[in-house]
């Protein structure tokens, strides 16, 4: 029985990440096909102020941080730093539980 949801969990989880990187792989595609229209509407319209770098390199700073989250290459975006923030935030609570709890208790 435990090792069916075992497999279960292991399959969602997998499931998962492939939609992950599938979005990301969608999200660099728009990307690619996008930007040589922008480019080209700026030589058309203001050839004389190139505005179309601004997009290139806000857009592809997103593409690069989309791309570190999905395949978890910077430390600050995998399961363990999320796993640790969690446990941060529910020791937090449960010493402000805890304090709460003795301050009502000698009123």
């Amino acid at each position: 029985m435990e090792n069916n949801f075992t497999e279960t969990v292991r399959y969602y989880d997998a499931q998962k990440k492939v939609k992950e990187i599938r979005g990301f792989y969608e999200h660099l595609t728009v990307y690619v096909l996008c930007n040589p229209i922008v480019i080209v509407v700026n030589y058309m319209t203001s050839p004389e102020y190139l505005w179309w770098v601004w997009s290139v390199m806000g857009w592809g700073m997103a593409i690069i941080l989309h791309g570190l989250k999905v395949f978890s290459l910077p430390p600050f975006f995998n399961k363990k730093w999320e796993q640790k923030k969690i446990q941060e935030i529910l020791e937090k609570e449960n010493k402000q539980r805890l304090e709460s709890n003795y301050g009502n208790k000698s009123e």
